[in-house]
């Protein structure tokens, strides 16, 4: 089996398909799924993601002739095992996030397969245990007595060695700011990092969406100041996804309006631009005026990085905002909010103390112990 992208003649829409190398009959249980993932909205890297992962399952059950639809725990054990000793195309082990990751949607497959009738229910029962939901995401229900918190939690996972993420330091974000050299780049980058966006979130804008003036109440909005909102849209043309699915308002420092002005006026100098709603647009070739894809601002982002000799993504600089948020003082769950995070177990990646806070803790103290 092998993974294929499957486009819709009729409305364009992607769907990731498991298909059969030799006949290319598409494996029915997993276009179940792929649909299914696409109507609950997820979002179509994720289909891109899990569909592989359950290839590898179904490709590792075929050649030990093991039936998938009757796997027990011992079966997924040794599938971990597998996981976990494969090296990748980097010769490198795979880390546990990765291993989870898999099984993740291996588990969830099997779920999907047990509610559809595909396979026993007692499959997917076998491969989970009831746990104590400690964080329950803002809005949720516990019931009486709390008896929602016991949720259902997957029996096998790999340890994961927690490292705080990449972030940029403050000089580097100047730097990085300093080497874009057009007004759209260093607007984006400012739009990243003093909000916070997922490039996703940053790329599905609307100039509809930027309230930049003191008051907003003739635009039918009572949030004072500047501001932009996040609108989970489904239909937009660069495939850009706000992945929480959440509207959300996210306040604007002042530099971001200045860089906004900025860009505006580069962008009215573009034809084509004129009938094209989308905040960021591609400024060259022969997709000039139309709105940026992922791949165009991931590009952008990482050639800003080489010019400044470090590595930079998209997603660095909303890992540089929450860290700088938290860093300075911000309560964690107005940081959360900040992010759209339904989880509070989603921010607490940026609680963890750096190396920097460790020394300076033992140095402190040490200056105060008598010799």
């Amino acid at each position: 089996m092998r993974t294929e992208k499957a486009i819709s003649p009729t409305t364009g829409e992607v769907t990731w398909l498991l298909v059969d190398e030799t006949t290319y009959h598409p494996h029915p249980e997993v276009r179940e799924f792929s649909l299914y993932l696409r109507g609950a909205g997820r979002s179509p890297q994720t289909q891109r993601a899990y569909v592989p992962r359950i290839g590898r399952f179904l490709n590792w059950c075929a050649r030990r002739g093991t039936d998938w639809k009757t796997v027990g725990l011992g079966d997924m054990t040794r599938f971990k095992f597998h996981v976990e000793r494969t090296p990748s195309h980097q010769g490198q082990p795979p880390s546990g996030k990765t291993v989870n990751a898999v099984l993740t949607a291996v588990c969830e497959f099997l779920r999907f397969c047990a509610v559809q009738g595909h396979v026993d229910r007692e499959v997917a029962a076998r491969l989970s245990e009831p746990r104590f939901l400690t964080s329950p995401p803002k809005g949720f229900d516990p019931g009486e007595g709390g008896q929602h918190l016991m949720v259902r939690a997957r029996v096998l996972k790999a340890p994961e060695i927690e490292s705080a993420p990449a972030t940029l330091s403050p000089p580097q974000v100047t730097q990085v700011l300093n080497a874009a050299r057009t007004a759209r780049d260093r607007c984006l980058l400012t739009v990243l990092l003093d909000g916070g966006l997922r490039i996703g979130e940053a790329l599905g804008l609307r100039r509809e969406d930027m309230h930049l003036l003191p008051d907003s109440k003739h635009l039918g909005c009572r949030t004072r100041g500047a501001h932009l909102h996040v609108r989970p849209r489904q239909d937009n043309e660069n495939g850009a996804r706000a992945k929480a699915g959440r509207h959300r308002v996210v306040p604007l420092a002042q530099s971001a309006v200045h860089h906004y002005r900025e860009y505006l006026a580069e962008r009215e100098g573009l034809s084509g631009t004129a009938g094209c709603d989308y905040v960021f647009v591609n400024l060259v070739g022969g997709w000039a005026g139309r709105p940026m894809s992922y791949s165009n601002a991931k590009q952008v982002i990482e050639r800003i990085g080489n010019r400044c000799d470090l590595r930079a993504r998209p997603h660095m600089m909303r890992h540089t905002a929450a860290t700088r948020w938290i860093r300075s003082g911000v309560a964690p769950d107005v940081v959360q909010t900040l992010l759209g995070h339904a989880s509070s177990a989603s921010t607490a990646v940026y609680l963890h103390a750096q190396d920097e806070d460790l020394r300076s803790a033992v140095d402190h103290i040490g200056e105060r112990v008598p010799r």
